[in-house]
Formats: C-alpha cells, sequence, structure tokens
C-alpha cells in the first residue's frame, strides 16, 4: 500500500537523521574495528564488502563455554555500535581506491580491471585502511580482506543456503530457532551430517581439484558472521563468500515478503558476474527456497544444472507445491531435485558427472 511504502521512507529517514547525530557523538575512546567479509572475483574484477564497527572483543568459541556465555556475545554482536560514513582506503596490488561507508557502516568496494589479468592462488589480499574518522588514540586502523578468485577451469559454481541446509538451525519452529541461534554457537551447533563431504567433492568437481567456487546465501543477519565462518573452519566446510541480509530498518528489508527479492537479487548478482558458469543451487524446503530458485532458472535458462532441495517439511502440500516446481525446472533446462538427506544429492550428482564416485562412498561427515 502506498502508505506502507510512505511510513518506511519515512522510518528510514528518521534512522538515517539519528545515525547522523551519533556519528558526531561517536566515542572516539573506544577500540574500532574494520570487518572484512570474504569477497569474490575474477581475471576482470574482484568485489569485496566490509563494516567499521566498535571492536566489542567477541572471542572465538570453545566447546566449554557456558549458555550465559553464547548468550551474553549474541547480544554484542546486535548490539553493534557502527561507525557511519567511515572512510576506507583500499589497495589491491598496484591499484587504490577510497570509498565511504553508509550509515550502518558497510561499505563495498570493486576494482574493475582493463586487462585480464593472471592470479597465483586462489585467494587474494586487499589492504583495508580506516581514514576518517579518527580515534582518540590516533592509531591506525587497519585489515586485510581475502577474495576468492574464481578459476577460469571451474566445471561450475555452487550457491547455497545456510540455515537448516549447511547447519541445523530449525527455521520450521520459531522457538527452537531461536533456542539455537541465541544459545549455542559455532562449534555446539552441528552441520547436517554429510554436508561436509558433499560440498568438498563439490568443489572439487570430477577433476579432484578445488577449482569450482562455492558461495553461501543466507537470510540471516550480518552481525552473525563470523559464527558462520568461524563453523565453517570447525566442521571442514569449504570456505567461500558469505552474503547475508541487514537486519536495520530500511526500505529494502522492512517486510518479510522483501526477502525473496533480496535472496534472487543476490543470486542474480553472483550469475551477472560469471556469465560463462554454470551454477548448482542448495537449498531446504522450510520457507522459499523451492520458489526462489524455480524463478532463478526461469531468469536464466540453461544457467542452473540442478537445484537440490533438502525436505525439512514432511507435509503433502509441500511437496505436491515443490512437484509442481520440479516439472516446470525440466522446461527451463534444468532439474530441481527433493531430497531426503544429503547422500541422496550426492548421489545423484556423481549419475550427472559433477563429483567423483568415489566421494559418495566416502564416510559421511
Amino acid at each position: 500500500m502506498d502508505w506502507q511504502k510512505s511510513f518506511t521512507r519515512f522510518v528510514h529517514a528518521v534512522e538515517i537523521l539519528f545515525d547522523r547525530i551519533r556519528y558526531r557523538k561517536i566515542d572516539s575512546s573506544k577500540p574500532w574495528i574494520i570487518i572484512p567479509y570474504l569477497g569474490f572475483g575474477s581475471g576482470k574484477f574482484l568485489d569485496l564488502k566490509g563494516r567499521v564497527i566498535e571492536d566489542k572483543g567477541i572471542q572465538p568459541s570453545s566447546e566449554t563455554d557456558r549458555v550465559w556465555t553464547n548468550l551474553l556475545n549474541m547480544y554484542r554482536r546486535f548490539e553493534s555500535d557502527e561507525i557511519p560514513y567511515a572512510r576506507i582506503r583500499a589497495r589491491f596490488q598496484d591499484l587504490e581506491q577510497e570509498v565511504t561507508a553508509d550509515e550502518e557502516g558497510f561499505f563495498k568496494v570493486s576494482f574493475l580491471f582493463d586487462t585480464t589479468l593472471q592470479f597465483k592462488g586462489r585467494w587474494q589480499n586487499i589492504e583495508l585502511e580506516l581514514l576518517e574518522p579518527k580515534n582518540s588514540s590516533n592509531q591506525r586502523i587497519s585489515a586485510i580482506g581475502k577474495a576468492l578468485i574464481v578459476s577460469p577451469g571451474a566445471q561450475y559454481g555452487v550457491i547455497s543456503d545456510i540455515d537448516d541446509t549447511v547447519v541445523h538451525t530449525g527455521v520450521t519452529s520459531r522457538l527452537k530457532m531461536v533456542f539455537t541461534v541465541l544459545l549455542k554457537n559455532a562449534r555446539t551447533r552441528l552441520p547436517l551430517k554429510g554436508v561436509a563431504n558433499f560440498y568438498n567433492a563439490l568443489q572439487q568437481g570430477t577433476e579432484r581439484i578445488a577449482d569450482n567456487p562455492l558461495f553461501y546465501v543466507s537470510s540471516s543477519p550480518w552481525n552473525i558472521y563470523d559464527l558462520f565462518r568461524e563453523f565453517f573452519q570447525i566442521h571442514g566446510i569449504p570456505l567461500g563468500p558469505v552474503i547475508l541480509r541487514n537486519w536495520g530498518i530500511e526500505s529494502q528489508s522492512i517486510y518479510a515478503v522483501k526477502n525473496r527479492k533480496y535472496k534472487m537479487d543476490s543470486i542474480c548478482y553472483i550469475l551477472d558476474r560469471f556469465p560463462d558458469l554454470k551454477f548448482i543451487l542448495i537449498g531446504d524446503s522450510g520457507e522459499e527456497d523451492p520458489e526462489i530458485y524455480s524463478q532463478v532458472m526461469r531468469s536464466y535458462p540453461q544457467r542452473i544444472l540442478t537445484a537440490y532441495i533438502r525436505c525439512v517439511m514432511n507435509k503433502p502440500q509441500r511437496r505436491e507445491e515443490i512437484r509442481l516446481l520440479a516439472e516446470q525446472a525440466a522446461t527451463f533446462g534444468s532439474a530441481l531435485v527433493l531430497a531426503e538427506d544429503t547422500q541422496t544429492m550426492a548421489i545423484h550428482a556423481a549419475e550427472q558427472g559433477w563429483i567423483s564416485l568415489s566421494a559418495v562412498s566416502q564416510p559421511a561427515q
């Protein structure tokens, strides 16, 4: 409705005003930090996002962390004091760029190359330095960001959801989801059975080299980015760029209906950045992944090898909805597979020649 749009714009404008007031009152005596998110690129471009916030001193998790420690750390993540409109200098090899963060402290760096570059190594470093504002100690605040360079020899790419696709979350039960997110950490949260082996097999493809890029697109907030990255490392799940969502009050995120558009836009951005690469999509049946992936197939015919949907909602009506979407997928030159477990996905991928048959017989992790 028009009044809803007007109200949204009004609230967003008020939030910007308060952020600007707070910017003038930033406590420069507190420690600040640049958080670089994993970026990605090719021989033609390099993209990296990040955020400038007050350093809350959250330490890596341990198995002995108590529930209250996890709850306190989660509170610190969401009670982030951003540094709005911070100015950052980014350096990559001989290139340099200055960018300004938005009112939430988020910034994006994009390098475009005049000629196609050749890289040594899958990950490239980007030097980041905070130029303004200055803290009271006048100390240099810097960070090293990393970007995944997609190899021209990649067989395909993978775009995966996270919650109830990679990690047990319980999105079909709001109470269970809140309990898991607030009271568990990267070590006590559990991956779904077989995910580590399957995702490593997808990364290696049939060539058995780690050339296939994995991207993670989730509706979870950027505030828990560190938790996801630590979770992947602990459980042996291949690292890749993680695209999360800003849960602040803004015109693009105030309504739940915007979730589909956010996820669709994020996936399309990756597809557009790599126009010559085909992709495998992985999600679950709990929310809108089947519908979103079907829309992607329609918009990018012949680009999606298949979409794997993990069955987490065993309702006849939901199964029928997904069956109809699977029928449509064939008309777009793709497939949509409803799978009860990771092993089903792995067997299908091996039969299609996307992963090694030996990967299917490995013990599930």
